[in-house]
């Protein structure tokens, strides 16, 4: 069996933009005699209507809780666009990444015990898993631009109340409700990206570049946060919380509206089952470190097993569910989801937590570890921008696939490196990570929003970013699980290196097997 060529991906991906309500002009009439044939969610065309078009948009305007408004919804200003969405999503990113340099300060200044640092980098990741799913389908449904600026600017409010935080609790939560607002960010913004580069070449070049901003921001937020960490660590969250209402502001005026309703009710019953479904997992992951065997990790596990459960059940009752669970069964999707489940449990759960780690181990200041580690976020964000040369050369799979590769093979390197006390014999391994997670962060959103129908884009980026970060949850709980109970720092950085590297290369094998049927 063999992959489709980019010539008829982009045949077919252009097929299915036709389908996105934003795109079509309210006066469009139909060839041949006035049949138009539309795409299913599952991309299958239905059966050609022989309803005169003026009927049927008629219809469609009574029906649907979100048509165009105005004829300027469908003429996006694409550079615009890209740049706007770009930007938040790496303010988005910053504000995720930048405890990874500060958590020995925040730590200390909150008086957060060891086992409880994970909720410390995990708030945000909880938030974004959660709510990734719901706000794509709201994207889609309400409006993308709608969507994108009220996530916006909740991230710049929750990430300057962050700044005020006074206890561990109290800081999780305003990392969690800046988790949310991402969410909204980073699902609307493939959204936007869809509607503005309608071309397959177009969103080759468009997705590459957002992937790129995806490790921009995870380089500079610890970079930002190391250099004022001296100061004081919460100045790091007022500057990010400002940049994030200035992209606001800026969009209002920049951005056009897309969206492609199905009408019906937001899915409020999924959102919940399956927020709770994973705070449960979480929970039990993070108390995990102190007995797997205890009750109360049992208990939550079974929940969250009971919750996955309803969820499921949820899903395939409503008529707007959050996810089309009939995407399962196709592959592509199926290589996106697996993809961002172990993008987030083998690279972003080691590297979220190492930072940390040099500190406590190695006596690196936090501008040390942020300079650190932008040499592996750096060569990540360049990779992702060049990337798009390989289009045509290498396919989505097997570039996830080397990635992985290359991730596994790049920590192994630095076995061995904390025992000696040697951060130089780290530098090999940050440098081979970075070019796999370069080619993972391209590789990821494309086949996010070619593994569903483009006028469910916002809902497809949601589903692959929600198991990248309950991989990242899962991940960072791991990791710090292993480091702090395994005989030391030293041999449990060795542990969960080893781990890792392991979860990458099933990650490869797992794409590789998950080939598209010819």
């Amino acid at each position: 069996m063999t992959e489709p060529t980019q010539e008829v991906k982009g045949q077919a991906m252009t097929r299915l933009d036709r389908t996105d309500t934003s795109t079509q002009p309210a006066n469009a009439t139909a060839p041949s005699g006035g049949a138009v044939t539309s795409a299913s969610p599952t991309g299958s065309p239905r059966a050609p209507s022989s309803a005169p078009p003026v009927s049927r948009v008629s219809t469609a305007a009574r029906t649907s809780p979100a048509s165009p408004a105005s004829p300027a919804e469908s003429a996006p200003r694409a550079n615009p666009t890209l740049a706007l969405t770009s930007a938040a999503t790496a303010v988005a990113l910053m504000t995720y990444t930048a405890p990874m340099v500060t958590l020995p300060d925040t730590a200390a200044a909150l008086h957060t015990s060891v086992s409880a640092q994970a909720w410390l980098l995990n708030g945000t990741p909880l938030g974004l898993a959660a709510l990734l799913l719901v706000a794509g389908s709201l994207a889609d449904d309400y409006g993308r631009r709608r969507i994108f600026l009220a996530g916006t600017v909740a991230l710049g409010i929750t990430t300057a109340l962050g700044a005020l935080a006074g206890s561990t609790w109290l800081f999780t939560l305003t990392r969690i409700a800046q988790g949310a607002a991402g969410a909204a960010i980073l699902a609307s913004s493939l959204g936007l990206i869809v509607h503005a580069f309608p071309t397959p070449r177009g969103r080759l070049h468009a997705t590459g570049v957002w992937g790129a901003f995806v490790s921009g921001g995870i380089a500079a937020g610890p970079l930002l946060a190391g250099a004022i960490a001296g100061w004081n660590w919460r100045m790091a969250y007022a500057v990010l919380g400002a940049a994030a209402l200035v992209v606001a502001l800026l969009g209002t005026r920049a951005l056009t509206e897309s969206r492609a309703p199905r009408g019906g009710r937001p899915d409020l019953a999924g959102a919940l089952t399956f927020g709770l479904a994973l705070v449960s997992l979480v929970a039990a992951l993070t108390l995990g470190r102190d007995g797997w065997l205890r009750a109360p990790v049992g208990l939550l596990l079974a929940a969250f097993l009971v919750l996955m459960a309803v969820f499921v059940a949820v899903e395939r009752r409503t008529g707007t569910p959050m996810i089309d669970l009939g995407l399962l069964r196709h592959r592509r999707f199926l290589a996106s989801s697996a993809g961002g489940l172990f993008m987030g449990l083998a690279v972003i759960g080691l590297f979220s937590f190492l930072p940390a780690l040099l500190q406590r181990t190695l006596g690196l200041s936090a501008m040390d570890t942020a300079w650190l580690f932008l040499l592996w976020s750096g060569l990540s964000f360049t990779v992702a921008l060049q990337a798009r040369r390989l289009a045509g050369r290498v396919s989505h799979r097997h570039q996830l696939a080397l990635g992985f590769a290359l991730h596994a093979a790049g920590v192994l390197t630095m076995l061995g490196a904390i025992d000696a006390g040697s951060w130089p014999r780290l530098l090999p391994g940050f440098v081979i990570s970075g070019v796999g997670s370069g080619l993972l962060n391209a590789a990821l959103p494309l086949l996010a929003v070619e593994s569903v129908p483009a006028t469910r884009a916002a809902m497809g980026s949601g589903a692959q970013q929600t198991f990248r970060y309950i991989g990242s949850c899962a991940g960072v709980a791991l990791t710090i699980a292993l480091v702090t109970s395994t005989g030391g720092p030293a041999r449990g950085s060795d542990i969960a290196i080893i781990v890792s590297a392991v979860l990458a290369a099933l990650a490869a094998a797992s794409v590789l097997v998950l080939r598209d049927r010819a």
